[in-house]
């Protein structure tokens, strides 16, 4: 399993991006700066920043701050919460023989937040005009600046709220108001020298901006105002720009598609997009997934990143793709390694993962996908299933690619097909091209190209039991077998049955002469069905003894049930007593 986070690993050939970057923020001509890493939703955005930022933990002369848009959505102002962030961050940063430089910008911080003034941060930075939220209650106040500050400190504090409240009460005109821009002039003068002082570089990296309310997206965005034009300062956003520029749209009551550039524009300087991933990308990725969870020494594993990268840099060039036998070498797998055949079935799926429209290559998608083949694959094993990884992984890509009409529909093809067979499957392996044909089932005609793709995927699923698949998949779809092919003298018997006792069951073998002889196969069918709705295997199970009693009956039920047993990867102790019982039974399993 792989943790849904970013990663300061390269996996994906980013850090050419994050080296471009790296460099422009070198550069002190190029600073003040405002960059944006722009991309859709589990692009890489974070993984980007976390390269560039740890390239840049490399120079002492960087001041790193990192702020999460999204923690701050409901338990701060947003323009409040990013400039105590910062000054936090220098404050920490800032050597004892100017530690009272920045204590000094630490207090005026804390001024301008519990003044109210922060609300006009952003305005007041450009020289909008503002006024100040001075209607605060003043014992509130009091009480928060009661030992956290000098007597000036307070006396302003006092005259601001007594000022506001007559402003509110329209008794007189303020006296003596704070001036809000000369407030924030002078915090923006102050830690300008500070920094000056420091002569060191601060970068703020923001993240997860697009997961916030446009509101709170827009606050974020204000308040960075204040810092843009300093002196040796950078700011690194991340976000998706479509929905930044929705929440834009939402913020200033439907602006022209112009003017929303334009607001972004003004904001971001430089933008750069994380790239698309192609098919040689997704296939490192793939890679170097399931290397980082192998057994593989960790020299090996990154030996072959390095080789991965190296190869995606050149994949310009006419050099060949790399081959799923290089890898292996790298990290020293034998040929019969179970790990190797992993290899092949992501390889596999690269292309369609990749090209398809509801992945496109996204390597958030793909490793969520990875993640849940890799559950079902564990709980095929604890439930001893006869169904592989490879497979789990095929039926996987086909939901995740389809939609849930059409997963149904695959569903319903198992659940009728004798023994769990689809024929359709069989025949579309055959023949592709029938995907989109009446042949195929409706729900599918949007998705006939990917069908017919999907369909020519190893390992064939023609003339394979798919009804474990079906089981696992029940957190994507309930389970869906059907009995209407059948009479209902023989469904009686099959719900009497699947709850079988004791093999000495009056009831239950009552049940077995209910059974019409011409649906003795189709009976067995939907017993062993009924199988997967059950994931205990360590206990002896009603559902087994009366498969059993089956068996005993009919050799056609017989031949069911031992070709069930047999694909287990193993058998529980009490299920091959069970068995023992049936074959060794006299003329009763004949009869």
């Amino acid at each position: 399993m792989w943790a849904d986070s970013e990663s300061d690993v390269d996996y994906l050939n980013f850090s050419e991006v994050s080296e471009l970057i790296c460099e422009m923020l070198a550069d002190d001509r190029m600073l003040p700066m405002s960059l944006g890493v722009y991309g859709t939703w589990g692009v890489g955005k974070s993984s980007v920043l976390q390269l560039v930022s740890k390239e840049l933990q490399k120079d002492e002369k960087n001041i790193i701050v990192d702020f999460d848009a999204w923690l701050y959505q409901d338990f701060d102002e947003a323009k409040a919460a990013l400039m105590s962030v910062i000054a936090n961050k220098v404050f920490e940063a800032t050597p004892e023989s100017l530690k009272d430089k920045a204590l000094s910008l630490l207090k005026r911080t804390n001024k301008l937040r519990l003044l109210g003034l922060v609300a006009d941060v952003g305005a007041a930075a450009v020289g909008a005009p503002t006024f100040g939220a001075f209607s605060k209650a003043s014992s509130a106040l009091e009480d928060m600046f009661e030992g956290e500050a000098n007597e000036q400190d307070v006396a302003d504090l006092k005259a601001a709220a007594k000022a506001g409240k007559e402003r509110v009460a329209g008794l007189v005109e303020p006296k003596s108001p704070r001036n809000p821009p000369r407030e924030i002039d002078a915090y923006r003068a102050e830690f300008e020298q500070l920094l000056l002082d420091l002569d060191r570089r601060l970068v703020i990296f923001v993240d997860n901006l697009d997961r916030c309310l446009p509101p709170k997206a827009i606050a974020t965005l204000e308040a960075m105002r204040l810092f843009l034009f300093l002196p040796r300062t950078a700011f690194i956003v991340a976000a998706d720009e479509q929905m930044i520029r929705h929440a834009v749209a939402k913020h200033f009551a439907n602006p022209s598609a112009e003017h929303v550039t334009d607001y972004l524009d003004k904001l971001i300087q430089v933008p750069v997009r994380v790239p698309k991933l192609g098919v040689q990308e997704v296939r490192a990725y793939l890679f170097m997934l399931l290397a980082s969870q192998s057994a593989a020494a960790p020299n090996k594993i990154e030996a072959l990143r390095s080789f991965l990268v190296e190869h995606l840099r050149r994949s310009w060039s006419s050099e060949p793709p790399f081959t799923v036998d290089q890898v292996a070498d790298r990290l020293g797998l034998s040929e019969d390694d179970e790990f190797r055949r992993s290899l092949d079935t992501v390889d596999r799926l690269a292309s369609l993962l990749a090209l398809s429209k509801r992945i496109n290559g996204n390597p958030r998608i793909v490793k969520r996908m990875l993640n849940v083949v890799r559950m079902r694959t564990s709980v095929a094993k604890r439930r001893r299933m006869a169904i592989g990884e490879a497979i789990i992984a095929k039926l996987v890509l086909f939901e995740r690619c389809t939609d849930e009409n059409a997963i149904k529909e695959l569903h319903r093809l198992i659940g009728e097909a004798p023994d769990g067979k689809a024929e359709l499957l069989s025949e579309l392996e055959a023949n592709p091209a029938i995907a989109g044909m009446e042949r195929c089932p409706s729900d599918w005609t949007a998705h006939a190209a990917f069908v017919s793709d999907w369909a020519q995927l190893a390992p064939p699923l023609g003339g394979v039991d798919l009804r474990p698949a079906v089981y696992l998949a029940r957190e994507t779809l309930a389970m869906r077998f059907t009995t209407s092919r059948l009479s209902a003298k023989t469904k009686a018997a099959i719900e009497v049955l699947v709850a079988t006792a004791t093999m000495k069951s009056a009831a239950s073998k009552a049940a077995l002469d209910d059974i019409d002889a011409a649906e003795v196969a189709d009976a067995m069918d939907e017993v062993i069905s009924s199988f997967g709705r059950n994931p205990d295997w360590d206990r002896t199970r009603s559902d087994v003894r009366g498969a059993v009693l089956m068996a005993r009956r009919w050799p056609a039920a017989q031949e069911k049930l031992v070709r069930f047993v047999g694909g287990l990867p193993a058998s529980p102790p009490w299920l091959t007593a069970l068995m023992q019982s049936s074959t060794a039974a006299d003329g009763g399993a004949r009869a």
